[in-house]
């Protein structure tokens, strides 16, 4: 402290030395798509459209008007309005998915998300171009590099399946071996999860039989996937009606439920905005079918509007069959490694252990305060073992500090029943 010369009141500031756990951020996507550099853009002298190398790595987008103009949608929309030839249109209207899921995000609720370009619309992609190359930072190795992110999402997933010039349909089995690569991609990982698009024009029987070919439900794998259906009809970007992908408009839905809520809550029972309609209506049995197949189904119910009507993993195990378990545990997990780094190097002994205890104490005590684990009490919702117990001799000899750490995460009361039963009515008394 500086000498006190004239009287009055002085602070001295002096650490603490407590050591907290600060929530990291569940609500960022990465959009992998199609796109190119447009000839029609012209560059205002504020933001300039990203060329065609920094299309193929991660760029951060923090809005959709960002987006438009690093993306040349203005020029992609008047190239496609101007094209007469069949074909380059084809090629031109690839690009639309991309731009439409990143619109519906910002739409529902989203603030910023990632996006990592493919820039030959004309061709497939193959599943190791999807996979990508760590080392020039593309597909989805470019997104290792990436920790915020937190749900990985391809509306250009169907159209990778064949190039352009072809006539065919899309692939189902081209179209489900790139979906595995986004689910060993998030699987990895284990801080993000896959928002997969069912193929387009399926029926329900078709969509529930597609959902068998994405792998063994009792996987680990199975936990890190999400599935939805129908896709959704939206007024368009360039003002053209068109049906397209649901994930862009569904990573709006989990980023809005984490902002309004928090990330315990199931992302369903919720209004999606910027879509005009179904395509596909189902009936409850229809749904039925295909919520016990791990399929999270868009519903449209009278005075109600279009809601997300289902939040499962495609997972049948108890612990990970609910979408919003499996991402506040992995919540859970990221935020604790990221705020404990401080503990590396330290001397491994009971202090260490006391603030590491006190730190994860005090965050996941604060999780239950906000309704994200079961319990009357503290102790009723989960437990942390840090101490001689569980650190012996041996660990402290191999340089470990180990903290088991047990929670109670709150599960969706997805089917709600009501028991009705008439009361006859008693007869008066004779006066």
């Amino acid at each position: 402290m500086s000498s006190m010369k004239p009287p009055g009141v002085y602070v001295t500031e002096k650490s603490s030395g407590v050591r907290m756990v600060v929530g990291t951020n569940t609500s960022v996507p990465a959009f992998l798509g199609y796109t190119k550099p447009s000839a029609k853009d012209a560059t205002d002298g504020s933001v300039a459209p990203f060329t065609e190398a920094e299309r193929k790595t991660p760029q951060p987008v923090r809005g959709w008007q960002e987006f438009a103009s690093r993306y040349s949608v203005k020029g992609l929309t008047e190239e496609l309005a101007e094209a007469t030839d069949p074909a380059e249109r084809h090629v031109l209207k690839r690009c639309l998915p991309l731009a439409e899921a990143v619109y519906g995000f910002f739409a529902n609720g989203g603030t910023t998300c990632y996006v990592v370009g493919f820039t030959s619309p004309e061709n497939a992609v193959s599943v190791q171009d999807l996979k990508g190359d760590a080392e020039s930072r593309t597909g989805l190795a470019g997104l290792e590099t990436v920790p915020e992110v937190s749900m990985i999402a391809v509306p250009s997933l169907w159209d990778m399946t064949t190039d352009a010039s072809s006539d065919a349909a899309p692939d189902h089995g081209e179209g489900a071996a790139r979906a595995a690569e986004v689910e060993k991609h998030c699987t990895k990982l284990r801080d993000r999860l896959a928002i997969l698009d069912a193929p387009p024009g399926q029926d329900p029987a078709q969509v529930k039989a597609f959902s068998e070919k994405l792998g063994a439900r009792d996987s680990d794998t199975a936990a890190f996937t999400t599935l939805y259906y129908p896709w959704v009809t939206v007024p368009g970007i360039d003002g053209h009606e068109r049906t397209v992908p649901p994930c862009g408009h569904v990573a709006g839905v989990w980023a809005r439920t984490d902002a309004e809520r928090g990330v315990f809550k199931a992302p369903a029972n919720q209004n999606l905005r910027g879509v005009r309609s179904l395509p596909t209506l189902l009936t409850d049995d229809q749904h039925g079918e295909l919520n016990e197949a791990g399929v999270n189904c868009l519903r449209v119910f009278p005075d109600r509007g279009l809601l997300v009507w289902g939040a499962r993993t495609m997972s049948t195990t108890r612990d990970w069959k609910y979408l919003n378990v499996r991402r506040t545990v992995s919540h859970f997990a990221d935020s604790i490694q990221q705020s404990t780094t401080w503990a590396v190097f330290e001397p491994n002994d009971e202090r260490l252990w006391a603030t590491m205890r006190h730190a994860v104490v005090s965050f996941l005590t604060d999780q239950w305060r906000q309704g994200a684990l079961q319990g009357r009490t503290p102790d009723e919702a989960f437990y942390v073992i840090c101490d001689a117990t569980n650190n012996t001799s041996e660990t402290i000899a191999e340089g470990k500090v180990v903290c088991d750490i047990g929670v109670a995460p709150v599960r969706p009361a997805e089917f709600v029943q009501f028991t009705v039963t008439q009361i006859a009515g008693q007869p008066g008394e004779n006066s």
